[in-house]
């Protein structure tokens, strides 16, 4: 089925960005900022990619260079009820950004409030209207909707970028059967999806099939002004991960691809069914849908909502959409 949401807004949509900047975050962050659709209002940072310390840090930098005036909340250290694993240095280098080293410090300051304090309180603030985007380890999400529940009535939509739902043979990218964001937080993840507001998860069986070739970041640095520069620099150390690992002329387009889900759902197919995260055991961090169209004996799944789980995607059409954000004369590939 395709997604139910259309495009004609009379308003861009307003995001909350949960992010573990990270270079796909980055990239993320700035589509967030440029595209006309979108209206962000904040950033709330996690544990994941690298250390919180590190993550806010970069979020606070990213704002600040590119001139993005939102409040910028710490959120949470570690995960939920497990122990912090050691950030993938060897993907997003020791400084989250590609070992490009900041340009300067940042001397923009976090907000006082905590990461869910600030969600909690840009939800109540603006009922109905706020999208939450989180592409990162989802403990603060859990902590925000364990601390307030009425929360969960009041979002328009939470978009996460996790799991992998084996679309098609697709496995996850830590462990056989788990994506990295949530095995970040599976408790967390656990938390989110069954809580009764309505969550679009763009995972893996998605983003692997959306493939940012070197050529289109070219295309970003020569003709994408500061920000294609910027993007071109930080993911050198993110495509030489890729190509060594996966052997691939570029990246896949992880994070943007959630945005993209917000800006035109159109692109992508969707699936309906209550998620559930496992957590604990040789399978901790998968993420298993029942989907609404097959009946199955009673279980685990009985009595949560149905959520929306992508399935497929206009890969060419996502990629030109981002591209055209930065490098209006852009052709990506088709």
């Amino acid at each position: 089925m395709q997604a139910d949401q259309t495009q004609n807004r009379t308003a861009p949509t307003k995001v909350l960005f949960d992010t573990d900047p990270g270079v796909d975050d980055a990239m993320a962050l700035l589509f967030l900022q440029h595209h006309p659709a979108i209206d962000l209002i904040g950033v709330t940072t996690v544990h994941g990619n690298a250390h919180i310390d590190v993550t806010t840090r970069n979020a606070l930098y990213l704002c600040e260079r590119f001139g993005i005036e939102v409040p910028v909340a710490r959120g949470a250290r570690h995960p939920l009820l497990q122990y912090k694993a050691e950030p993938p240095t060897f993907v997003h280098g020791d400084d989250g950004l590609g070992n490009v080293g900041l340009s300067f410090e940042p001397t923009r300051q976090a907000d006082d409030r905590p990461a869910y304090r600030l969600i909690i309180d840009t939800l109540r603030q603006h009922p109905g209207e706020v999208t939450l985007v989180a592409v990162g380890p989802l403990t603060n999400l859990a902590l925000a909707v364990k601390e307030d529940p009425e929360i969960a009535q009041l979002v328009r939509e939470v978009v996460i970028m996790g799991g992998a739902f084996g679309v098609n043979g697709q496995g996850g990218n830590v462990t056989p059967v788990a994506e990295a964001n949530i095995i970040g937080d599976p408790h967390a993840a656990d938390i989110v999806c069954t809580a009764p507001w309505p969550v679009t998860l763009v995972g893996l069986d998605v983003t692997h099939q959306v493939l940012m070739s070197n050529d289109l970041f070219g295309q970003l640095r020569d003709r994408g002004g500061s920000h294609g520069q910027f993007m071109w620099d930080i993911s050198r150390f993110y495509v030489d991960f890729y190509s060594s690992r996966e052997q691939i002329p570029g990246c896949y387009v992880h994070d943007s691809s959630a945005v993209a889900y917000v800006i035109d759902p159109t692109l992508f197919e969707v699936r309906r069914g209550p998620v559930r995260v496992v957590d604990s055991g040789i399978a901790i961090g998968q993420t298993v849908q029942q989907p609404d169209d097959r009946s199955y004996a009673p279980g685990p799944w009985d009595g949560y909502p149905s959520q929306n789980v992508c399935v497929a995607v206009d890969a060419p059409r996502l990629l030109q959409l981002f591209m055209d954000t930065f490098v209006p004369t852009a052709a990506a590939a088709r």
